[in-house]
C-alpha cells in the first residue's frame, strides 16, 4: 500500500498542516509528519478540501457520446477537484430502468476517474405520465436515490405526488426541474428588460417559483423529501426559505453561472449564454449569493451540460440549452462566494462536498479531513489567476462561457481514496 505525505497544505482553509494516506485512507493530520518512502507533495499553503460532489452532471452516455462519456466527464470532473459525480437520467436510452442505471453505473466503475452514482428518471421516458421503475432502479447494483426528469419538469402534480410517496419509503428524493412548461413555451431567456429590448420570448420567474411552491407543500403533505434543480430567482429563495422554517424537507441548489452571470450576456446572442433555467437579473445573481452563504440554498451544483461544436454554433434560437461546468466551478465560487466575503473555505467545502453528498447518500465522500477517513480530497491553487481556455479542457465540449475570462484558483491534485487522479494539474 502506498503512502503520500500532503506537507503544508491548509485543511479547509486553517493553518498549514501535513496529511498522511496510507493507502486509501488518511492516516494521520498533524504538523512536522515524516513517512519512510512516502511520495510527498508539497502544499506551499494550498488549501486542501474533502474531494467535490456534484450532484447534477449530465455524462450524456449511453446515446449522445459526441457530446460527452463517461470516461471524458469524470476526467472533467478530476479536473474540477470532484471526487464523485451524479449522472442524470436524460440519456437515450432515458435511465429509466435498473438496466440503464447499471450499465452507467458499471461504465463509472469501470473508466470513472471519480465514482458515478446515477440519478434515475422519475417518469417513463422523461414523458411525465407514468412512473419508472423506482424501486428496481433503488434495488439495482447502482442503488440509486436520486430521481429526476432533469431538462423536463414532473409538472403533473398527481404524478409528482406519487413519485415522493414512492421514494419515501427507502428514504430516495425527488431532484426536481421547476419549470411550468405552458408558461415558457417559446421561451428563449429570462422576461424581463432584456428580453422586451431584444424582442426574445421570455421565461418568467414565476414559470420557476409556482413549481417550487407546490412541490414543497407537496412534500411536506408526504412527508417525504424535495430537491430544487438549478434556483435560479430571488423568489424562489423566499419559497425555500419559507419552507425550511416550516420544517419541510426541502434541499435547493445552485449552478456557479447563475452566482456570476446576468441576463445582459444575452445582448451578445452568444447561445454560450443559453442555459435552462436562464440566466437572471443582477438582483437574482446577488440574492443567490446570500441565500448560498446563510444556508438557504445548500449546494452548489454545475448541471454541467456538454453539446457538440454544431448545437452551439448557429443561432440563437435554434442553440441547445446548456453548459459545461465541472472544470471551473470552485474557480466561480472562490470568485463570488469566497472572495466577496460570503463564504470561507470550510463553507465551500460544506456546500461543494459535504452536503451534496448527504443529500445524495453518496457514502465515503464529504467526510473530514481527519484520521480514518477516506481520502478523497482535492487540493486549490487559490493564489491562482488565469484566463479559462476550453482548448485544454477534459471534456469533449467546449461550451463554456468563460472562455478568455480571468477566473481565480486552479486544481492542482485530486486523490480518489488514496489514488491520484489529478497531479500537477494534470490527469494521471
Amino acid at each position: 500500500m502506498s503512502k503520500i505525505l500532503i506537507r503544508g497544505a491548509k485543511v479547509l482553509g486553517g493553518e498549514p498542516q501535513d496529511v498522511l494516506i496510507d493507502g486509501e485512507v488518511i492516516e494521520t493530520v498533524g504538523t512536522g509528519l515524516f513517512a519512510d518512502g512516502a511520495e510527498v507533495v508539497e502544499a506551499d499553503g494550498k488549501v486542501l478540501l474533502p474531494g467535490l460532489v456534484d450532484l447534477h452532471t449530465h455524462l450524456r452516455e449511453p446515446g449522445r457520446e459526441d457530446s460527452e462519456t463517461v470516461l471524458t466527464g469524470t476526467r472533467a470532473a478530476a479536473s474540477g477537484g470532484y471526487t464523485a459525480v451524479f449522472a442524470m437520467a436524460n440519456t437515450f436510452p432515458v435511465a429509466d430502468t435498473a438496466g440503464v442505471v447499471e450499465q452507467v453505473y458499471r461504465l463509472g466503475q469501470e473508466h470513472g476517474y471519480c465514482d458515478v452514482q446515477p440519478i434515475g428518471a422519475v417518469t417513463v421516458g422523461l414523458e411525465g405520465k407514468k412512473l419508472a421503475e423506482l424501486g428496481a432502479m433503488h434495488e439495482s447494483a447502482a442503488g440509486v436515490t436520486v430521481f429526476s426528469d432533469d431538462g423536463k419538469c414532473v409538472d403533473d402534480a398527481v404524478i409528482m405526488r406519487r413519485a415522493l410517496e414512492y421514494v419515501k419509503a427507502f428514504g430516495g428524493v425527488v431532484a426536481q426541474h421547476a419549470q411550468e412548461p405552458r408558461l415558457t413555451e417559446g421561451a428563449q431567456m429570462n422576461e424581463g428588460v432584456v428580453s422586451a429590448e431584444l424582442g426574445l420570448g421570455g421565461w418568467p420567474a414565476v414559470a420557476e417559483e409556482s413549481i417550487i411552491a407546490r412541490d414543497v407543500l407537496l412534500a411536506e403533505h408526504v412527508g417525504s423529501r424535495v430537491h430544487i434543480c438549478h434556483l435560479s430567482t430571488a423568489g424562489s429563495v423566499e419559497i425555500v426559505r419559507w419552507a425550511k422554517s416550516r420544517g419541510i424537507d426541502v434541499t435547493a441548489e445552485v449552478t456557479p453561472h447563475h452566482l456570476l452571470l446576468t441576463d445582459e450576456m444575452v445582448r451578445t446572442y452568444n447561445p454560450v449564454y443559453k442555459v435552462n433555467p436562464p440566466l437572471r437579473t443582477e438582483r437574482d445573481v446577488m440574492a443567490l449569493r446570500e441565500a448560498l452563504a446563510d444556508g438557504t440554498i445548500d449546494i452548489v451544483a454545475t448541471d454541467h451540460a456538454p453539446h457538440p461544436h454544431e448545437d452551439k454554433d448557429c443561432e440563437w434560437a435554434a442553440a441547445a440549452m446548456g453548459m459545461v461546468g465541472l472544470e471551473t466551478a470552485l474557480s466561480v465560487v472562490q470568485q463570488t462566494m469566497v472572495e466577496t466575503g460570503l463564504l470561507d473555505w470550510a463553507g465551500v467545502a460544506d456546500r461543494m462536498s459535504v452536503k451534496p453528498a448527504r443529500i445524495g447518500r453518496a457514502a465515503g465522500h464529504g467526510r473530514p479531513v481527519s484520521a480514518g477517513e477516506p481520502a478523497n480530497l482535492t487540493l486549490v491553487d487559490t493564489a491562482y489567476r488565469g484566463a479559462v481556455d476550453p482548448a485544454g479542457f477534459a471534456s469533449r465540449s467546449r461550451n463554456t462561457p468563460y472562455e478568455g475570462r480571468e477566473l481565480p484558483g486552479r486544481v492542482t491534485h485530486t486523490w480518489l481514496r488514496g489514488k491520484a487522479t489529478l497531479v500537477d494539474g494534470k490527469l494521471a
